[in-house]
């Protein structure tokens, strides 16, 4: 019974690492990067040791209070590779 319990732990731990893994910006080409997030229409990527970003095909993934912000990352062939948009709050019109 312990030894099923252990092999069923194992198992959790494996599927919870698949869940969290996420691609990376810079180990893509720009042009890989940008048909993963045309094919998805939005996706979590990350962009750095610790850092990432959801980028989004168009606005429709952003919420009534938000606007979309043209996004970029590094990729392993370009450093600003143009990816679609970001989420923001607030007024996309900056104080006059």
């Amino acid at each position: 019974m312990k030894m099923a319990r252990a092999g069923l732990f194992i198992l959790f731990i494996g599927i919870g690492t698949v869940a969290f893994a996420r691609p990376s910006t810079q180990s893509m080409s720009c042009h890989e990067a940008q048909a993963l997030l045309a094919s998805k229409g939005a996706v979590v990527m990350t962009t750095g040791p610790h850092t990432y970003e959801r980028f989004l095909a168009d606005d429709n993934y952003c919420m009534i209070a938000e606007y979309a912000d043209a996004a970029s990352a590094p990729t392993k062939d370009v450093r600003s590779c143009p990816l679609g948009f970001t989420c923001k709050t607030g007024s996309p019109i900056g104080p006059n």
